[in-house]
């Protein structure tokens, strides 16, 4: 019988490949720590309900005649039997101009973070129910907000630093 020593043996060549892998997971988990996915998420949400929300003001509290339009001419209600036009148009847009400041705001600091993150769910089902055919990017919102909810806004966040002050070790 003749052995090539030159060959490794497969319990060596399982080592490397186990290795390689332990490796490479390693490197994932360096570059999407927790921490750093909870912030990205929390910004991802906030950009843009943030980008909508600019557009309905035009100065310090005083909507833009757009934002009213929208609410009274274009935007519908989209239930059975309807779709519906918003009852009070221009407490809707102010209401929606309002919370697409606000809770972005709230989410980039990480203050009052899942506050933020359920306003923001329940605007994305008002959205949905205006624009159905929006859904794969309203899903998209809904989970980035599930998760914020879920597992709070990270270390990188106001919420951190509040529950570290106050003797709790996580973010509220």
């Amino acid at each position: 019988m003749i052995i090539d020593n030159d060959r490794p043996s497969t319990g060596s060549l399982h080592r490397n490949v186990v290795a390689l892998v332990e490796l490479a997971n390693g490197i994932v988990r360096f570059i999407a720590h927790p921490d750093l996915v909870q912030f990205v998420l929390r910004l991802a949400l906030a950009v843009p309900f943030w980008k909508s929300g600019i557009l309905k003001w035009s100065g310090f509290l005083q909507l833009s005649d757009t934002a009213v339009t929208l609410f009274t001419d274009e935007f519908m209600i989209h239930l059975p039997g309807g779709p519906y036009p918003f009852p009070a148009p221009v407490v809707f847009a102010f209401l929606s101009g309002s919370g697409e400041i606000l809770f972005p705001i709230l989410l980039v600091l990480g203050l009052a973070t899942r506050f933020a993150a359920l306003g923001l769910l329940f605007m994305t089902a008002i959205v949905e129910l205006t624009v159905p055919d929006g859904w794969p990017i309203h899903i998209t919102w809904a989970a980035m907000a599930l998760g914020i909810m879920a597992w709070g806004p990270g270390r990188v966040s106001i919420d951190h630093v509040i529950g570290l002050l106050s003797g709790r070790d996580k973010a509220a």
